[in-house]
């Protein structure tokens, strides 16, 4: 994920906001890969985050934006 978000030309710390938004999806869904989950668990993750550590709107935008990098642009579902 980190050598397409360098290709991408993100910055810095926008590759390391995204990369923490794809760990923590992960930890969340009890390390399942990647490749194996789908929009049903992204949404899953996305629901917890408003959910039960009620975050913002623009930190849940980011996060989304995270896990669509991972699967458009990483994974090319």
């Amino acid at each position: 994920m980190r050598a397409r978000i360098r290709a991408l030309r993100y910055s810095i710390r926008t590759e390391e906001a995204y990369t923490d938004w794809a760990r923590r999806s992960i930890l969340f869904h009890h390390m399942r890969y990647p490749k194996e989950m789908g929009a049903a668990e992204v949404e899953a993750f996305l629901s917890h985050l408003a959910r039960e550590h009620k975050v913002s709107s623009p930190t849940k935008n980011q996060a989304k934006a995270a896990l669509l990098l991972l699967y458009k642009q990483v994974f090319v579902l």
